[in-house]
């Protein structure tokens, strides 16, 4: 009798597993159906710095088929359906007002050298339509985003060669202050303010930014940046990695006043895996990270959300999401929980097709429009490693630069003359 009783409990428990295993199998059948059908374009992925860090960009020291010391290689491209992903040309803070103009070249040049080197994975891309297109051919549409205004040494110049190199976001900061933009830590109290914001070459390099198309990114940026660019923008404005702040309160993540204002201006929020700002902890489940896809569809709507993974720039992933290859599994967990495949979609990839689209809407409404050629103010980017050619106003500040620099190296000479 009680052998029966246990046979029975053993099969309640192996059928009990078995339509569980079943149920997790179709939802993931349907996630591979519809991004087979929608393509998945991720916001951010440090793909390129890591070749930096790790190659020194030598791409003939590496092959992406077979690189395991990353997040992303080419067969977890492939497993995880990546239909576009924009590569961020990354450079460190440390490098404002020295050489981030060269080093963000240099990331912008190693993922074009990519794309090349890989033609039957990467397609590079530049528009919506190039994103439609590479995924008929079922390769994955490489696009650039330059994650930091100081990458630009205050240059519109700068910025618009950029654009021209094929650079289709820019994030106003990256994790200090630009000479025109603060950054996300002045909300923690860590930083002072600035700008209270923007300044007002900040405001005009937005307006610049609408003239050429580029997609504005206020990931990274205050709540104060966040607010004006939204209340100024012609075009839709992306956060290319952040997530909601109502889940986890930490201040790279987007609070709810913030995700209404996104979906008034009909941008878009891509969430991001990373831990700390999943959790706000250093662990995370796949439950956790569908957590700020649900609070965001509900507080702004399915219009509104992305996908922006962080893979290659981050050091702690979500149980289950450890590199490219498992974003499937979230796609599931949506569809688990209820979302309709029209949500999904959105989510994949509609609406930043859609934002991408209406920023090219705009540019070419403004087609028209000169350049913007007023540089910010030399008073604003004064340093030492700065010459104030072309303002005619600071010749005397050039000169007295100069003595400066000359004298503090012959200081320094002197300093180690004596050490020795």
């Amino acid at each position: 009798m009680l052998s029966t009783v246990i046979s029975a409990a053993y099969l309640t428990l192996w059928i009990s597993s078995s339509v569980f295993t079943s149920a997790q199998d179709s939802y993931m059948t349907k996630a591979l159906q519809l991004m087979s059908e929608t393509p998945l374009i991720d916001g951010h992925n440090d793909l390129p710095w890591q070749l930096r860090q790790q190659f020194n960009n030598e791409l003939s020291r590496v092959d992406l088929n077979t690189l395991e010391s990353t997040h992303t290689n080419i067969p977890k491209i492939k497993e995880g359906r990546l239909g576009a992903q924009f590569w961020s040309a990354y450079v460190p803070c440390e490098s404002q007002y020295k050489d981030a103009v060269r080093q963000t070249l240099e990331q912008i040049d190693v993922v074009h050298r990519m794309c090349k080197k890989y033609p039957e994975t990467f397609m590079f891309a530049t528009s919506s339509q190039d994103i439609i297109e590479a995924f008929k051919m079922k390769r994955t549409a490489s696009l650039i985003g330059v994650e930091g205004g100081h990458s630009l040494d205050s240059s519109l110049a700068t910025l618009r060669t950029m654009y021209q190199l094929g650079v289709r976001y820019l994030t106003l900061t990256h994790s200090c202050n630009t000479p025109w933009a603060d950054n996300w830590l002045v909300d923690t109290g860590s930083e002072p303010s600035e700008h209270h914001g923007l300044s007002a070459f900040g405001k005009q390099l937005i307006v610049e930014m609408n003239r050429l198309g580029m997609l504005i990114d206020l990931a990274h940026v205050t709540e104060a940046v966040m607010n004006q660019v939204l209340n100024m923008s012609q075009a839709p404005v992306i956060f290319s990695h952040s997530s909601a702040y109502s889940i986890c309160p930490h201040k790279r993540n987007v609070p709810d006043d913030v995700l209404r204002k996104v979906n008034e201006t009909q941008g878009i929020v891509m969430v991001n895996f990373y831990n700390d700002y999943v959790t706000c902890s250093k662990t995370a489940k796949i439950s956790d990270v569908a957590d700020h896809f649900d609070h965001i569809k509900t507080v702004g709507g399915a219009g509104i959300i992305g996908f922006g993974g962080d893979y290659d720039g981050v050091t702690r992933l979500p149980e289950g999401l450890e590199d490219v290859s498992k974003v499937p599994k979230v796609v599931a967990e949506l569809l688990r929980r209820g979302w309709t495949d029209e949500e999904v979609k959105a989510a994949l990839g509609e609406n930043l097709l859609r934002v991408l689209s209406q920023a090219e809407k705009v540019r070419d409404g403004l087609n028209g429009k000169t350049p913007d050629d007023v540089p910010i103010p030399y008073d604003e980017v004064k340093n030492l490693c700065r010459t104030s050619y072309g303002y005619h106003n600071a010749g005397a500040d050039h000169s007295l630069g100069a003595m400066a620099l000359l004298l503090t190296l012959a200081l320094q000479a002197v300093v180690t003359v004596t050490a020795s």
